[in-house]
């Protein structure tokens, strides 16, 4: 049985908000993708809004007929807002104001108290709670211990690996890091990077039974309906003149 398959939505959302319209709506391509065959939809609500906003996980959290996924920072007001829009699902991340993209796995290990007092809170009100971690055994063991429910292996470093040898190691850390996790009773999600080029191994790894890919598919879905999108439009512009000619006969 293949993993189940997340769809990230929020590149749609960045699209938006570079014009601050209303298009495209990161919530009609949740739909879209659950049409498709998606499993879940994930969303980050980072805490400078820079691209999904609250009004879209407040909608999102009514119209996904799937599971809805968030991914959020440890803190005292995103755990507040997921407890306020209760989705299946919280994965704890890291976050910097200033990266383009998150760019590494939660140290579990260092920031257990903080990590724990939110684990707690989102576990009372019924949220599954995964733990955005790199491939790495203390992380792993650390997740376990805080009685998280599951965790997402980071696989940036796997994905942006430029050898055969390097790509294999970071495999292999991702396979073990779902194997003992496995061992451990946690649920195992992978993601980060992944495309139609690099996911094939990363989905033959049993223990992992869901991975969350956006980039990817935004950016091939952006090339595959282009000729639609501007077949639309010079038929839009077509019957523009059609009606032209009708109305006054020029």
């Amino acid at each position: 049985m293949r993993p189940r398959l997340g769809v990230n939505v929020d590149h749609i959302a960045t699209i938006r908000q570079a014009r601050r319209t209303a298009y495209p709506d990161p919530v009609e391509a949740a739909l879209v993708a659950e049409r498709a065959g998606a499993d879940q939809i994930t969303v980050h609500l980072r805490e400078d809004r820079r691209h999904i906003q609250e009004r879209d996980v407040d909608i999102l959290r009514r119209v996904v007929k799937t599971e809805l996924n968030l991914e959020m920072a440890a803190s005292q007001e995103m755990v507040s807002l997921a407890l306020k829009y209760s989705p299946d699902t919280v994965t704890l991340v890291p976050e910097r104001r200033e990266e383009l993209t998150t760019e590494g796995g939660l140290d579990v290990v260092q920031n257990r108290e903080s990590l724990q007092r939110a684990i707690r809170l989102l576990q009372d009100g019924n949220i599954r709670v995964s733990m955005f971690i790199d491939p790495d055994l203390d992380q792993v063991r650390a997740s376990h211990k805080l009685d998280a429910h599951a965790i997402e292996i980071h696989t940036g470093r796997y994905a942006e690996a430029r050898s055969f040898k390097e790509r294999s190691e970071e495999l292999g850390r991702i396979r073990d890091a779902a194997k003992a996790a496995a061992k451990l009773g946690l649920g195992v999600a992978a993601g980060h990077g992944l495309h139609y080029d690099n996911t094939i191994p990363v989905a033959r790894i049993t223990e992992i039974v869901e991975l969350n890919i956006g980039h990817a598919i935004v950016a091939r879905a952006m090339l595959s309906g282009m000729e639609v999108a501007v077949r639309d439009m010079i038929a839009q512009m077509r019957e523009a003149r059609a009606d032209l000619v009708r109305t006054t006969g020029r």
